[in-house]
């Protein structure tokens, strides 16, 4: 009996990055192939099955993506695929996977932790004690504030079901509005969006990069919300308008910011955000634990699994929305 083919796999990492731990266990199922850039990857495509894309910002997949002769899915290990959804490949037969599920939790750890310190002004204290500086002051309740999770998504939904758990009020924004949520007070459509800004006290993007979600939040959208409100951006940086945010928060439209993504990344040393008392700013790790590279390998392996079985997959992305699942 002839044995069958083993599948051939590239992984296609970031120039200088290692490949991921665990690529041990890929390649005893499969062969395995590494890429880094344009020209290693239109080295390693032709033959290809299935391609592991860690480095989420390339570009070389589309540069190179005329290479790509038997390629039949990519899986992303990110939730956002935005980088990936080229036209080439929006109008191909190639299934589109992410790691949709692997960081939720984690991230709306950091959301909670990002409310709390707003509302307890962590950072003003950190401020007086790296000054010597005893001051007491009052601090504000988190219980009964009111959060706007734009994106009502898997990350989405473990936001509201964390801040819910302490007594805070969650609401979601959504392609479809739905009355009754197990993880939301209610989840409003798209159209609502400016309605809901008028009245959270914190909002927070949660929502892939798509061509309707970029620079959703401008002027207008600062504007809109309620004075004394704080923004927190966990989604991707270009959803947020980086001047427009600086000009609202010196008008005072709102209070205060956490950034865990930027237009720009990484942020430049001499970028005005940086001094700002009034911002939180984090290295894109919103979401990132202790583990989490091999967690992401231990994930595609179950996809695997299922290819190989039956050619059944899980975190399918829409390849026309640009992500997986329903928001």
């Amino acid at each position: 009996m002839t044995k069958p083919r083993q599948p051939v796999i590239t992984i296609l990492t970031a120039p200088g990055e290692a490949e991921p731990p665990g690529t041990d266990a890929i390649r005893a199922r499969a062969e395995v192939r590494q890429a880094w850039d344009e020209d290693s990857l239109r080295q390693t495509l032709p033959g290809t099955d299935i391609m592991m894309v860690t480095d989420f910002r390339t570009e070389a997949l589309a540069a190179a993506w005329p290479a790509a002769d038997r390629l039949r899915w990519i899986h992303a290990t990110s939730a956002g695929v935005d980088a990936l959804m080229f036209p080439a490949l929006i109008d191909s037969d190639v299934v589109v996977t992410n790691a949709r599920g692997i960081f939720d939790r984690t991230i709306a750890e950091y959301v909670l932790c990002t409310i709390l310190m707003f509302a307890k002004d962590f950072p003003g204290s950190l401020r007086l004690q790296q000054a010597h500086r005893w001051q007491h002051r009052d601090t504000e309740r988190a219980e009964g504030q009111r959060v706007l999770v734009v994106g009502a998504g898997s990350i989405g939904r473990q936001i509201g079901r964390l801040v819910r758990a302490i007594g805070l009020e969650a609401h979601g924004i959504a392609r479809n509005a739905r009355a009754t949520d197990p993880d939301f007070a209610a989840v409003h459509g798209n159209d609502q969006l400016f309605d809901q800004l008028a009245i959270a006290d914190f909002v927070v993007i949660a929502a892939p990069l798509t061509p309707q979600t970029q620079g959703l939040f401008d002027q207008k959208a600062f504007a809109a919300m309620k004075p004394g409100a704080r923004l927190i951006n966990i989604g991707r940086g270009p959803i947020v308008n980086t001047q427009d945010l600086i000009k609202a928060l010196d008008a005072g439209q709102i209070a205060g910011a956490a950034l865990d993504v930027f237009e720009e990344e990484p942020v430049p040393s001499d970028h005005p955000l940086w001094d700002r008392e009034d911002v939180i700013m984090t290295a894109h790790m919103a979401g990132d634990f202790i583990g989490w590279k091999r967690a992401l390998t231990d994930q595609f392996l179950k996809n695997l699994d299922g290819w190989q079985h039956d050619g059944t997959l899980f975190n399918r992305v829409d390849k026309a929305l640009g992500y997986a699942g329903s928001h």
